[in-house]
C-alpha cells in the first residue's frame, strides 16, 4: 500500500488520520502546526508526538516537500526556484522581497493551455496539472530557504507557471491549507490569485474563500483580445466584465486588472480612454505591466513615457492605475518569462 503524502492533506484529514491511528483529533492538529507553520518534515523531529503515533504515522504516510533542484539569484533581490517534478517537468516559482515583505509567486501547473501571446509558458502547452503538495510543497520550500534570514513569505501569488483556475480543485485544496487556521494561517488578504478569465470560476472561487482576485485584460476590444488571449473567444469581453461587475467582492477590496503594455498594439490613446469607459464604476484597479520580450517574438514594450502617459489617461478618468516594475528580469524570471526551455512563440 503507498504511503500518504501528509503535505496534500487538509488539517481536518490530518485529524482524521490521527483519530484512524487510535489518536485524538489534537495530534493532527500538532502534526500540522509542524508541517505547515514550522516547516519541520522529519516525523521523529516531531518531539511533541507520542513515539507510538510517530511509528504508526510512518507506516501510513510520508512527508515529501519539493526540492528545489536549481536557485537562482537575480540582481534585484528576487530568487527563482526550479523544482523538477516526478515524471520530469519542471515548474519555477519566484521570491520577490520588499522591505518588510516578502512575495512568493507560486506555479500551479506545468505549463499552460491558454497560449497567451505574450507569454512564454503558453508556448509549452499543458503538460499537467500540480497536485496541492506540489502547490504547497512551493511555498514550504521557500519559507525553509528563508530560515537563515528569519523571514517567511508574507504574501503569496498564484501568478506563476499555469492558469489557477483551470485546476480548480488542488487550488481550493490548497487554499484552504494556506487560510486555515492550523495550517499556515495566512490572511486570504495576503493571498492573489490571477486568471486569464475563467468566467464561471471566478464567482466560485471568491464565493468559497475571499481571497485578492486578479485579471489578465490587455485589451479594450475583442478582436484584440481574441488575439492576444484566445480565452476571450469564449469569453469575450462583456461577458468576462460583467462577471466581474457582479463578483462577491468584499467592501474594501477590489479586483486587479492586469495589461500588459504592448508597443502599437494596446498602449494608444484611444487605447486607454476605452479601458476607462469598460471599468467605469467597477470596483477595481489597473496594473499596468512591461512586456518582457520573448526571443522570436514581433511583440515590444511600449517606452516608460508611453505607459506613464496611459496611466495619467487612467487616473483622469477616476480609475486607480499602477505601474509594476519587472522583477527578476535578469535571470528569466519576470512576468510571462517562466519556461524550462526556449521556443518561439507564434507571430500574432
Amino acid at each position: 500500500m503507498s504511503r500518504v503524502n501528509l503535505v496534500g492533506l487538509l488539517p481536518s484529514e490530518l485529524e482524521d488520520l490521527a483519530v484512524g491511528l487510535g489518536a485524538s483529533r489534537y495530534r493532527g492538529r500538532q502534526l500540522a502546526t509542524w508541517i505547515f507553520r514550522k516547516s519541520v518534515f522529519d516525523l521523529e523531529a516531531m518531539t511533541d508526538l507520542p513515539k507510538d503515533f510517530r511509528a504508526a504515522l510512518a507506516e501510513r504516510a510520508v512527508v515529501e516537500v519539493l526540492e528545489p533542484e536549481r536557485l537562482t539569484p537575480s540582481q534585484d533581490g528576487s530568487q527563482k526556484l526550479v523544482f523538477a517534478l516526478h515524471g520530469g517537468s519542471r515548474i519555477s516559482s519566484v521570491l520577490m522581497p520588499d522591505d518588510d515583505r516578502m512575495t512568493l509567486c507560486v506555479s500551479t501547473q506545468a505549463g499552460c493551455g491558454f497560449a497567451c501571446a505574450f507569454c512564454l509558458t503558453g508556448v509549452m502547452g499543458l503538460e499537467r496539472n500540480l497536485t496541492a503538495a506540489e502547490i504547497v510543497g512551493q511555498v514550504l520550500a521557500a519559507n525553509r530557504l528563508l530560515e537563515g534570514e528569519g523571514r517567511r513569505a508574507t504574501h503569496i501569488v498564484f501568478m506563476g507557471m499555469g492558469e489557477p483556475l483551470a485546476n480548480y480543485p488542488r487550488l481550493i485544496r490548497t487554499l484552504t491549507i494556506m487560510t486555515s487556521e492550523w495550517g499556515m494561517n495566512i490572511s486570504p488578504r495576503r493571498i492573489t490569485v490571477s486568471t486569464v478569465g475563467l468566467v464561471p470560476m471566478m464567482e466560485k472561487l471568491l464565493s468559497e474563500i475571499p481571497v485578492n482576485l486578479a485579471v489578465s485584460l490587455h485589451a479594450t476590444t475583442n478582436a484584440l483580445r481574441d488575439r492576444l488571449a484566445p480565452i476571450n473567444k469564449r469569453y469575450p469581453l462583456e461577458v468576462l466584465l460583467d462577471a466581474c461587475r457582479n463578483l462577491p467582492i468584499k467592501r474594501r477590496a477590489r479586483i486587479t486588472f492586469e495589461y500588459v503594455m504592448l508597443a502599437g498594439v494596446n498602449d494608444s490613446v484611444a487605447d486607454a480612454r476605452r479601458l476607462v469607459k469598460l471599468l467605469a464604476a467597477m470596483k477595481g484597479k489597473v496594473n499596468l505591466i512591461f512586456y518582457n520580450p520573448l526571443d522570436g517574438s514581433p511583440l515590444q514594450t511600449s517606452p516608460r513615457a508611453a505607459v506613464e502617459a496611459f496611466q495619467a489617461i487612467l487616473r483622469n478618468g477616476n480609475l486607480t492605475a499602477t505601474i509594476r516594475e519587472s522583477r527578476g528580469l535578469d535571470i528569466s524570471a519576470a512576468c510571462g518569462q517562466l519556461y524550462a526551455e526556449q521556443h518561439s512563440p507564434a507571430a500574432i
